[in-house]
């Protein structure tokens, strides 16, 4: 692809903004509350595919997605490091609760953007560089939303982003304590 063909193919999404159908979120909305207590339990494989850092995560039948490290990090740089897909899957979910909540309040979205960025030490290196006392993972994690949303005043869309943040599955995981286990099978 040519880079004014790929400079044509962004403008025109940046151009069309298509929203999740209201009517079938009222839907999906109704299921939930009624029968509040079912829990799904969704699941993902991650394959080490033998070069360097390059991993494939396997979800549902989806193509591989590739999570790798940057050079400096001893990764060929071919995609997203796992702590760069954790913010990614973070704004994803802030991002798609924000439009749930627009549009479920009648509001016309034109655009949403999420901003991730986090600190993290990483002298560690994954347990064999420096092991003294220290945070291990992201410290600090900061989110700025971007909003192109008609029919809200400005308090609105400022509930709109707590909300979202409130019911936001991932940023909830980040947040707040969870049970982890890693067990060798």
């Amino acid at each position: 692809m040519t880079v004014t063909a790929a400079k044509e193919i962004v403008q025109t999404f940046e151009k069309v903004f298509e929203p999740i159908d209201r009517e079938r979120l009222h839907a999906l909305s109704e299921k939930g509350r009624a029968d509040p207590s079912v829990v799904k339990t969704v699941r993902a494989r991650t394959v080490a595919e033998g070069r360097r850092f390059r991993h494939l995560n396997y979800i549902r039948n989806l193509d591989a997605h590739i999570v790798d490290e940057p050079p400096a990090l001893l990764g060929d740089d071919t995609a997203p490091n796992p702590t760069e897909a954790l913010l990614a899957a973070l704004g994803t979910c802030v991002a798609v609760g924000l439009q749930a909540n627009a549009i479920a309040r009648g509001w016309t979205v034109k655009g949403i953007e999420v901003e991730s960025e986090g600190d993290i030490n990483i002298t560690s290196v994954w347990g064999t560089g420096d092991l003294s006392e220290k945070p291990v993972g992201l410290t600090t994690v900061r989110l700025k939303v971007h909003l192109d949303i008609e029919g809200a005043s400005p308090a609105e869309l400022d509930e709109l982003v707590a909300h979202a943040g409130q019911w936001s599955p991932v940023l909830n995981t980040v947040k707040n304590p969870v049970s982890v286990t890693l067990a060798r099978v």
